[in-house]
């Protein structure tokens, strides 16, 4: 019986540590397929100003914000202006709310 518990502890930790690597943030190859996908691209890039900020450079600007993620994530949804010059950058309402969490996520990893 104690032999039989042990396995299943063993076997339950080792479940649960592979589906933290499934939750954790995206390596820079998905990141930028999901950024080409999504249209990010047109205006972003990793590390230059196209249209919009680098994506480094709002790392570095948020890199202290605890509510960061937060406020990204829904920034990139509604879209809004006035924090990185006057180009407003457009509403993203077609792309999943878990994809702009996830870009969001990779690019805080930036700084």
């Amino acid at each position: 019986m104690e032999i039989c518990m042990k396995r299943y502890v063993t076997t339950l930790l080792l479940a649960m540590s592979f589906g933290g690597i499934a939750n954790a943030a995206m390596d820079n190859k998905a990141a930028e397929e999901m950024m080409k996908r999504d249209g990010c691209t047109a205006c972003h890039a990793i590390d230059k100003k196209v249209i919009g900020p680098a994506y480094k450079d709002v790392a570095m600007k948020y890199k202290d914000d605890k509510d960061a993620l937060t406020r990204l994530t829904a920034k990139v949804k509604k879209g809004g202006s006035g924090v990185w010059g006057q180009t407003a950058m457009p509403p993203n309402f077609l792309v999943k709310d878990d994809d702009i969490k996830q870009l969001v996520t990779w690019i805080l990893t930036l700084n």
